[in-house]
């Protein structure tokens, strides 16, 4: 373990930036309630993402646009009490932050009055440089998102590896460094070659997180419910499964349910 993680009760903006200056890979994951995100922490995870991916995972809907803002804070809200050294970013949803800097200053005041959240993550590079700037000049630290933006996706209409193309791989370059330049801490890379985010992790002072974009980033962040293997029919390339919880689960409910129905439970040891 390098220096930057030494005897550290908080990780920090300033703590990342010491893992990767010391070589140090990032561990990050996605989290939407108080008893995941605590096992979570207590299992060492640097960064904790409440994600708008919980309109997904969390509500069953097909797409991140769905949730709306006191939705997110009330997830974040819940993450937050469960943590005590992990650095918590919160996803401002959809319809929030585009349309103006102004109201991204406001969704990210309230994320973080209302949550207690260290920082927010929004998608989009030079067109939303405005809106980071604003939020950091507010004291508000931001992590960006480039590459595949699932906030986006009825503009891609398909979920396919972005920038493997010339110029839309110049364009994410190109905006990395924006992103950078106004002053974000991080940036999640997400879906596109591995050899395109190794360039840019280490043409960046920042570190870049990546989520199927290869190994050359300075760390990983995958969704909880597909690392656990809660989800059941995504399959991408990038996806490690460390569980089944989905079958381990649905097989210890079915046993209560038989239990209950023949009797077994509860027996006389179960009662008072």
């Amino acid at each position: 373990m390098s220096t930057a993680l030494k005897d550290v009760k908080r990780i920090t903006t300033h703590i990342l930036q010491q893992m990767k200056e010391d070589g140090e890979k990032i561990a990050m994951i996605t989290a939407y309630d108080f008893s995941m995100a605590r096992i979570y922490d207590d299992a060492g995870v640097d960064i904790i993402l409440v994600g708008d991916s919980a309109s997904n995972v969390m509500a069953g809907h097909e797409t991140t646009l769905p949730i709306t803002l006191d939705q997110m804070i009330y997830h974040a809200q819940s993450v937050v009490r469960g943590v005590s050294r992990a650095l918590v970013v919160v996803d401002i949803p959809f319809g929030y932050y585009q349309s103006n800097p102004t109201k991204a200053l406001e969704s990210s005041i309230r994320i973080m009055k209302e949550s207690g959240g260290h920082g927010v993550k929004l998608e989009g590079g030079a067109e939303v440089k405005e809106a980071v700037e604003k939020i950091i000049n507010s004291g508000i630290p931001v992590m960006g998102h480039l590459g595949l933006m699932p906030q986006s996706i009825y503009k891609y209409g398909t979920y396919s590896v972005r920038a493997r193309e010339e110029e839309e791989a110049d364009k994410l370059i190109a905006d990395a460094q924006v992103l950078q330049e106004a002053g974000c801490f991080a940036l999640v890379l997400e879906k596109i070659p591995a050899s395109l985010a190794e360039k840019v992790s280490k043409e960046l002072h920042i570190p870049v997180i990546g989520i199927g974009a290869g190994g050359g980033c300075d760390g990983q962040v995958l969704v909880s419910h597909d690392l656990l293997g809660i989800t059941k029919d995504f399959h991408p390339r990038f996806l490690r499964r460390y569980l089944n919880l989905y079958d381990t689960v649905k097989t210890a409910v079915g046993q209560y349910v038989g239990d209950v129905k023949s009797g077994d439970f509860p027996n006389e040891n179960e009662q008072y």
